[in-house]
Order: C-alpha cells, then sequence, then structure tokens
C-alpha cells in the first residue's frame, strides 16, 4: 500500500509535529523533523500492510529523526521551557501548565505519554513504535502519570 505525499502530509503532518516537538521541543528542529520523514516516506520503495502500519512507519521515523537531532551537538543551546510554551498556542491556562509539566518528564516518560494520549495508540502500538515490551510502556506510563500528580499537587498547595 502506498498513498501519494499530498494525502500523507494532509493526514499525519500535526501528529508527526506534535511527536517530534515532544522530543525535540524547538518548532524549527521539529519542522525539519517532519520534513525529513515524508522525505524519507517518498524515496523508499517499503510497501505498507494497513493504514495503521503506515502510521506506526511514520512515527517510528520521526521519533528516530528527532531523537538524532536531540543528540547533535546544536542542542547544547536550549531555550527555557516557558519559551517553548510561547511557540506553541493553547487555548487555556490548565493546558499550558499541563504541557509544561509533560516537558519536563524524562525523555523516555515524555515519549510513551504522548504516544498514548495524544495519538491515542494503544500500548501494544506504542510498545512496536518504540521497540519496547508493553510492560516497559505500562510502567513509563504508570511512572509519568505519578510524576504529573505529584507537580500538580505541589502546585495546589
Amino acid at each position: 500500500m502506498r498513498q501519494s505525499l499530498e494525502e500523507l502530509i494532509e493526514a499525519y503532518q500535526k501528529s508527526l509535529y506534535a511527536a517530534a516537538f515532544n522530543i525535540c521541543r524547538n518548532t524549527d528542529d521539529a519542522n525539519d523533523v517532519v520534513q525529513d520523514t515524508f522525505i524519507q516516506y517518498y524515496t523508499t520503495k517499503k510497501q505498507f500492510q494497513d493504514e495503521e502500519h503506515l502510521k506506526a512507519w511514520l512515527l517510528r521515523v520521526a521519533i528516530n529523526r528527532a531523537k538524532d537531532i536531540s543528540r547533535s551537538f546544536w542542542k547544547k543551546n536550549r531555550l527555557s521551557i516557558e519559551d517553548y510554551a510561547d511557540a506553541v498556542p493553547f487555548e487555556s491556562r490548565e493546558e499550558t501548565g499541563l504541557f509544561e509539566a509533560v516537558m519536563r518528564l524524562p525523555e523516555k516518560y515524555r515519549e510513551v505519554i504522548h504516544l498514548y494520549y495524544y495519538e491515542d495508540l494503544s500500548i501494544k502500538e506504542t510498545a512496536r513504535i518504540l521497540r519496547i515490551t508493553e510492560g516497559s510502556v505500562k510502567m513509563r506510563l504508570s511512572r509519568g502519570r505519578s510524576f504529573l500528580r505529584d507537580v500538580f499537587k505541589e502546585e495546589e498547595s
């Protein structure tokens, strides 16, 4: 199964951007990741079994590329979380607070929370995309939720 690039861009650009931004924490890098992901799709001759397989492949490519960029030399000069929050529009103050709390999570927890809650992927799909066990996904979700609960309890106090 192959789709046209235009169809893919329309269907997946926002979710790939969100996944990339979650890791890179920078709008320019996230846009580069999305572009690189679509270029990789365009140049590959890989056939996909179905829509789910294609989405998982695109997310995996985007996550890997975002990690590569995050580890690069140029990422030494990072901005604060507040600067990142200014780059992404939110409808309410609660959404901004949740975003900031999620962005403070270690990368391995941020990834599973993003894929599970924002991309609506199952634990099994998340495990397959991240190439970890389902048990690891469940543990990371649990620890990530626990961390977020602690952050919001402190804010209420």
